[in-house]
């Protein structure tokens, strides 16, 4: 299920344009060039965020919550845009925890930051609503090399365009979570045009 409301982000108010660059160009860690994303969902209230399931066993909340918690004023309120693309990180989260067998866990400052968040140094698959940080599978928690390696192993085996990040301390490797991305995907929901 996704939310009903879908937002061109271009027609955002002047405070919110400012805050999430619909479409405008960043780089990456890597000196790559992308753009933000231009579509979101309109989620009107915290309770609504909780009650919608993205899939069977994701809800919007817990990708979400990083943003209503650590963003620029603004972006704590309500209504919150979230990029459409996570819905489909929703899809591959649960694809993961059936090949685990086992509930998985996302950190709650592991889901969607917008480019206003304080963390961002650079564009990140974050800033997409297509990444996920995962600190716990099961019983078991990621802060170690063995189980970090271990479920990343099993989550890139499920799609070549899925990234599992590597156990490390350095620059773009985790020690305390996995790591798991689609890369810079945008979703222009069918009926919604790309047209400037």
């Amino acid at each position: 299920m996704t939310p009903s409301r879908v937002v061109d982000g271009l027609l955002l108010p002047a405070p919110y344009l400012a805050l999430l660059k619909p479409g405008e160009a960043v780089v990456d860690e890597l000196g790559n060039t992308h753009f933000l994303p231009r579509f979101f969902y309109e989620i009107d209230s915290w309770d609504a965020a909780k009650k919608l399931r993205l899939s069977e066993h994701f809800t919007l909340a817990e990708l979400m919550a990083v943003d209503c918690r650590e963003a620029p004023l603004l972006l704590e309120s309500f209504p919150h845009y979230v990029p459409c693309a996570v819905s489909i990180l929703a899809c591959y989260l649960e694809l993961f925890r059936q090949r685990v067998e086992a509930p998985v866990f996302v950190s709650v400052n592991g889901g969607y930051r917008s480019p206003a968040h304080q963390i961002n140094q650079c564009a990140s698959p974050h800033n997409w609503a297509a990444a996920a940080d995962i600190y716990r599978i099961g019983d078991t928690y990621l802060g170690n090399q063995k189980e970090i390696d271990r479920y990343g192993g099993m989550a890139r085996m499920l799609a070549s365009e899925l990234f599992a990040k590597p156990f490390g301390g350095g620059k773009g490797e985790t020690d305390d979570h996995l790591h798991l991305d689609i890369g810079y995907v945008s979703h222009a929901p069918r009926g919604q045009s790309e047209a400037r």
